[in-house]
């Protein structure tokens, strides 16, 4: 023990911490470590050159797995990008909608637009659907998509497009496919008429013609041919357009067309009902109105308009329906009624048949088919939407724009920033009605300017001194007496344009 020295230090850290260890401690204490064995000896340059390349070997992997791995992710957003694409657009989707029950899912604005153009189903799978709605959690994919991978969002101008056509949030309908008519029955024979379901005898209508047409199949002698017109006592259905009864107590004829309808062929359709009841054809619901082109051009063609009307009609829960009545309420209460439609031919060759003569336009109008209800809804609507919108259910946002320059006639609404920036449903504003002059006001207006004259004042309005002389109605006179200075008693004073019509009377009428 008294030939060895012992370190005062067995930890480094403390040696480092006294100030007393010098510096000589520690080169003594360097000189006590064990040398490298001599089989390593003269080794050191071409170990340092193996691992230098070895360094580099491990790097070009690890920078190859790097790059590997980069596309790999590229790879992995592409076809992630692939497989969130529009079935309509073929681009990355925007605003997803999923159509129920397929769940197929598309842009909203393309779906929008699949309406618009009469789709009646799925645009994928072309499968029975029933609801479009908001497909919230994809959205959540996509905007994951998007940070990782900016480049794969859609432009700023296409963006405000579909913003513009579809409102985030909004549930639609895609409307079912119309039942088709069935096929007409008039040419089984290309040169006779065939009977009527009333011509046949016992048949299960209860009712038979007076005048039945000859089955040309069993008498071919008395059959009706076709070059001399229609059987006497028939006409052809507008809907269905087969011969019926003109008589027959399921045969009803719209007061508009003068088509009549046989309410055989198909239930609901070929009727003519009254006019709060009748369904217009084609419209059931705002899905229909959405796809007709016809509601667009009520409107001059301004989508932005008719888009506000749309959604404030799917916020109030309105339907076509509902809309007909109102305007066929509003045309009734008006001094002519429906007169002023008869008389601009409105209802005129809208069915395939030929119809009866309208001899009198002022006739009372209390049934209707379903085509002319759907041209009355169609004529009526703007007017309408303007009572409408005087409610005041309509969002803020709506209502603080300001009226366009160029008026509802404005020639560049169909351009959707201007429509947007400028409100077109304009309220015209009323027309001065003149009341004609009768005896009774004349008489009042007489005994008020009497009046006045009794009690001393001026009827005439303060107005800078004159020397022209006016025309003067002297009481118990037949006209107007010579120019003479303005009175001051028992003589009244034709002054403003509203004394001129009682003039005009009291000439007539000899006062």
């Amino acid at each position: 023990m008294s030939g060895q020295e012992i370190n005062p230090f067995p930890n480094p850290v403390d040696a480092i911490m006294d100030p007393t260890v010098s510096r000589q401690s520690f080169t003594s204490n360097a000189a006590l470590k064990r040398r490298a064995s001599p089989s390593f000896e003269g080794l050191g340059e071409d170990t340092s050159r193996k691992r230098i390349k070895e360094e580099q070997d491990d790097s070009g992997v690890r920078s190859e797995e790097t790059t590997n791995s980069l596309l790999s992710r590229f790879n992995y957003l592409d076809e992630m990008a692939e497989e969130l694409q529009c079935g309509c657009c073929s681009e990355l989707v925007y605003r997803p909608v999923i159509v129920m029950p397929c769940q197929h899912f598309f842009c909203g604005s393309c779906c929008v637009l699949w309406i618009r153009n009469g789709g009646t189903n799925c645009p994928a799978c072309r499968g029975l659907s029933t609801v479009v709605a908001p497909f919230r959690a994809l959205q959540g994919v996509i905007d994951t998509l998007l940070r990782a991978a900016p480049h794969k969002a859609r432009t700023e101008r296409e963006r405000q497009q579909a913003d513009e056509i579809y409102k985030t949030g909004n549930i639609m309908r895609i409307p079912a496919p119309r039942e088709a008519s069935p096929e007409p029955n008039l040419n089984l024979s290309a040169e006779y008429a065939r009977p009527c379901p009333h011509c046949a005898p016992n048949n299960a209508y209860g009712w038979r013609c007076p005048q039945p047409i000859p089955d040309p199949s069993l008498d071919l002698d008395h059959a009706w041919h076709l070059e001399d017109g229609t059987p006497p006592g028939h006409a052809h259905c507008g809907n269905c357009e087969n011969l019926l009864a003109v008589q027959a107590p399921t045969t009803t004829k719209c007061d508009f067309c003068q088509v009549a309808f046989c309410g055989i062929g198909v239930q609901g359709r070929c009727l003519a009902a009254p006019l709060i009841s009748q369904h217009p054809h084609g419209l059931a619901d705002v899905g229909d109105l959405i796809q007709s082109a016809d509601v667009y051009e009520c409107f001059d063609s301004n989508a932005v308009e008719v888009d506000i009307m749309l959604d404030y009609l799917s916020a109030q829960r309105l339907t076509p329906r509902h809309i007909y009545r109102e305007i066929v309420a509003f045309i009734q209460s008006q001094p002519r009624g429906f007169s002023p439609l008869i008389e601009q031919e409105l209802f005129t060759d809208i069915h395939g048949v030929s119809a009866a003569s309208d001899l009198n336009s002022e006739s009372p109008r209390n049934i209707i088919c379903r085509l002319c209800a759907t041209e009355v809804l169609l004529w009526g609507l703007r007017d309408w939407w303007v009572r409408e919108r005087q409610k005041g259910f309509l969002e803020e946002a709506v209502t603080v724009r300001q009226d366009c320059p160029d008026g509802s006639g404005c020639e560049r609404q169909r351009e959707h920033a201007h429509a947007r920036e400028f409100n077109h449903i304009i309220t015209p504003l009323p027309e001065p009605q003149i009341s004609e002059p009768t005896e009774e006001n004349f008489t009042n207006g007489l005994l008020n300017r009497e009046r006045i004259l009794i009690q001393g004042e001026t009827i005439a309005p303060p107005a800078p001194e004159v020397t022209d002389t006016v025309p003067l109605l002297e009481f118990g006179t037949d006209a107007p007496t010579s120019s003479t200075p303005r009175p001051t008693s028992q003589s009244f004073v034709i002054d403003t344009m509203q004394d001129i019509p009682f003039l005009n009377f009291a000439i007539r009428s000899g006062i």
